[in-house]
């Protein structure tokens, strides 16, 4: 939502300077995105005038100008069509930078003739696209003045950032009631007042729903007004929508616009002499279609709500006018459109046809239901006062929407829910202030709700609306009461492995990463695939459609990007959930990890080496050590899945049916798809697979057994088939003497035509 400063204090009455209001925002839970000062860029340039415009002797298209920059006379070679003898125009000195080009100015030779700055169009001073003409400015304006300050460019624009419950924020006079309650200034009446129509409107409105609840329209307001003249707005409204972004279009338009921003009303106006018969607003019929002011054509199924006359659709309701009934230059008579639309089949309607307007942005998040009558009102002051005309009787079909409710309201909820100790007194004013009304009776208040405030429903709301216009910051900081012993744990079992996990792999210096729980359709084959219920209806991006089966394949890609930017070698780890389908006991708690490149930083003493199947491995089995898996009773299984290198991967069993971990290089095939290069080495530990750690009957530790015999370390070799695995060896031999034996390990291998 952006605002000029000038267009809030229409709104408030206030001393405050920017400064002041930029801090005060955030406080109210309005967070400023940016605060942009369009005169910075422009400083330099001046208002001058051409004192002399005669023909270049040597360019059938170009003047050249004697310019009076009120401090000297220059000579400018202009090719705009309207330079002329007495224009009073904006004037740019060598040297100056022109933010609409990007260029800087010096002094050149143009068909012979030196031309010293130049006299600028809107576009080269950023704006608008207009740069068929350079800018005109009033006869009596004082030359040599400062451009921006004449033109009002010295007004900075507010970028607030307004979350999807404070709809009412959406206008200008929504922001500057909030600060008003802030005590930023004090909130200026707002004049409705009724236009006194002088004719009966020849065109009507009809409600053409069943009973449908909640009706689609329940309330519209519409008037005729003829004899506009419909040109291009007057320069203060063209300059507050250039301002915020908007591009003027005409009078008519801007002043919807105008609505729209101002008072969060959107509005439409209709051609009235394209209007055949009367208005109808219905459900469109299947295969309608609508030729939309955007130039695309959209086609209607019944969920969608519409304005049509006797014969077609004529606009999208809520969303966007057609092209056959909007207003140009020749418009004369208009019909204008105030109503309120079902905020949830507008966000249908919006989405299934990919439309995105400032109307639909609106009423998908609530308008003010009785502001319907207050904004026709306000429009038509404007219409008539900007373009002329005369104006109809209202046309009223359906009645305002029951917006009215109370809620109770305890006043000791400040102190128990949020914190703050507040008079009875203070607490009246901040509602009062924000447009509550409050009923004292006694224990509880009865608090009217505005009806601008859709989105308070209950007490704690009424709590967070006192809280934050008081201040956050006043909240006491209080420290909990202290607690000799704690009952239960604030953890379980199964939170406190993932934390464990977390330390132990970032303790063998692997780097924490936190990715999507999505990734792409195209790379899920890779990892499995994915059940039709894992790809999502509404991916946040193209490339995110789909549940990852695996975390692995986002840390490979997150170690191919870290390599594409100069870092080949990396490891990187994640503890969080993969999906196999959508059933709850589909989702699996995970910690996985990959080291990419090589082992370690170069060193002459110990070279670094590529990772390998045994770096992942190692890793999974230090993890389960300090998880407390039976490491000793972990049987290792040619079993991983098919993303894993088949000769260089395992899986980390329990029995014939717990798999613990899967490790092993990644598959090349795999890689080279991904577009990563390898070697990559990884593992997926499943830390809900991992059996529940032992409850101790009490405190007290066991007793320290110590043997009586001093270690002794034997080298033994056996000879046997080279089908053997190492682990099979290792408990056989771990299995002569269990007492006695405490550790078995493979340390080396020979193999050859000698044996």
């Amino acid at each position: 939502m952006k605002l000029t400063l000038s267009w809030l204090k229409e709104h408030l009455d206030t001393d405050a300077g920017l400064d002041e209001i930029v801090a005060a925002l955030p406080a109210l839970g309005l967070d400023v995105d940016s605060v942009i000062d369009r005169g910075e860029s422009l400083k330099g340039f001046i208002v001058a005038k051409v004192r002399e415009a005669k023909p270049h002797p040597d360019a059938d298209r170009l003047s050249v100008c004697q310019v009076d920059t009120g401090s000297g006379t220059v000579e400018v070679v202009c090719g705009a069509p309207n330079a002329r003898t007495g224009l009073i125009g904006v004037f740019a000195p060598s040297g100056s930078y022109i933010p609409g080009t990007g260029i800087t100015l010096k002094e050149t030779k143009i068909r012979g003739i030196t031309s010293n700055g130049m006299l600028l169009s809107e576009r080269e001073m950023g704006l608008s696209d207009d740069h068929d003409r350079i800018i005109e400015l009033a006869d009596d304006t004082p030359i040599g003045a400062s451009a921006i300050e004449v033109m009002g460019l010295d007004d900075p624009v507010i970028d607030i950032e307004i979350t999807p419950n404070r709809a009412d924020c959406l206008g200008v006079r929504g922001i500057a009631r909030d600060l008003a309650a802030k005590g930023i200034g004090t909130l200026k009446p707002l004049n409705a007042e009724p236009v006194k129509g002088t004719f009966e409107s020849p065109i009507r409105v009809r409600l053409d729903f069943g009973a449908d609840s909640p009706s689609p329209c329940p309330y519209f307001i519409g008037r005729t007004i003829r004899g506009v003249k419909n040109g291009e707005s007057p320069q203060w409204l063209k300059d507050r929508l250039n301002a915020i972004g908007l591009r003027p279009i005409s009078a008519l338009v801007d002043i919807t616009n105008l609505m729209a921003f101002g008072h969060c009303r959107p509005m439409h106006v209709f051609d009235a002499d394209s209007i055949r018969g009367d208005l109808h607003v219905r459900l469109a019929r299947a295969g309608e279609k609508l030729t939309a002011l955007d130039g695309e054509t959209h086609t209607l199924d019944p969920s969608m709500t519409v304005i049509a006359d006797d014969h077609a659709v004529e606009s999208l309701a809520g969303v966007i006018g057609g092209a056959r009934t909007g207003c140009t230059e020749k418009t004369v008579d208009v019909f204008v459109e105030s109503a309120y639309f079902d905020p949830i089949r507008t966000a249908e309607t919006g989405r299934r046809l990919n439309v995105m307007s400032d109307a639909r942005y609106r009423f998908e998040r609530g308008v003010d239901p009785a502001m319907v009558r207050g904004g026709m009102e306000i429009a038509t002051r404007l219409i008539l006062e900007i373009c002329g005309g005369e104006a109809s009787d209202l046309v009223i079909a359906g009645d305002e929407p029951a917006w009215q409710r109370t809620v109770a309201f305890r006043p000791d909820r400040l102190r128990t829910l949020g914190g703050v100790t507040l008079s009875a007194d203070t607490a009246k004013a901040i509602l009062a202030l924000l447009g509550f009304s409050v009923e004292d009776t006694g224990t509880a208040w009865q608090v009217s709700v505005p009806s601008w405030r859709g989105d308070i429903v209950g007490e704690a709301d009424l709590v967070e609306e006192i809280l934050r216009v008081n201040g956050y910051d006043n909240i006491p900081a209080v420290s909990l009461p202290r607690i000799d012993s704690v009952p239960q744990p604030a953890l379980d079992s199964l939170q406190v492995r993932r934390k464990t996990a977390r330390r132990a792999l970032a303790a063998r210096g692997l780097y924490e990463a936190v990715t999507y729980s999505f990734m792409s359709s195209n790379a899920v084959g890779l990892f499995g695939g994915a059940a039709d219920a894992m790809h999502l209806a509404n991916p946040i991006s193209s490339d995110l459609d789909v549940m990852r089966p695996s975390i692995l394949p986002n840390l490979i890609a997150a170690a191919g990007r870290n390599a594409d930017r100069g870092y080949g070698d990396g490891a990187l780890f994640e503890v969080g959930p993969q999906y196999a389908g959508a059933a709850p006991e589909d989702q699996r708690m995970v910690a996985a990890g990959i080291r990419a490149g090589q082992t370690g930083p170069r060193h002459w003493a110990n070279p670094p080496r590529p990772c390998d199947v045994y770096d992942a491995k190692a890793d999974a089995l230090a993890v389960l050590d300090v998880l407390g898996a039976p490491v000793a009773n972990v049987q290792i299984a040619a079993s991983a899945p098919g993303w894993y290198h088949p000769g260089r991967s395992g899986a980390l069993t329990l029995g014939p049916k717990t798999v613990l971990a899967y490790f092993g290089e990644i598959h090349p095939r795999v890689l080279m798809a991904m577009g990563v290069k390898g070697p990559v080495a990884g593992f997926e530990i499943l830390l809900d697979h991992l059996p529940l750690p032992k409850v101790r009957k009490g405190p007290a530790r066991p007793a320290l057994e110590l043997s009586a015999f001093q270690p002794v370390e034997r080298d033994f070799a056996f000879v046997v088939d080279e089908h053997v695995e190492a682990a099979a060896l290792m408990r056989a031999a771990a299995a002569a003497d269990k007492a006695l034996i405490v550790c078995v390990d493979v340390f080396d291998v020979f193999a050859g035509g000698n044996i």
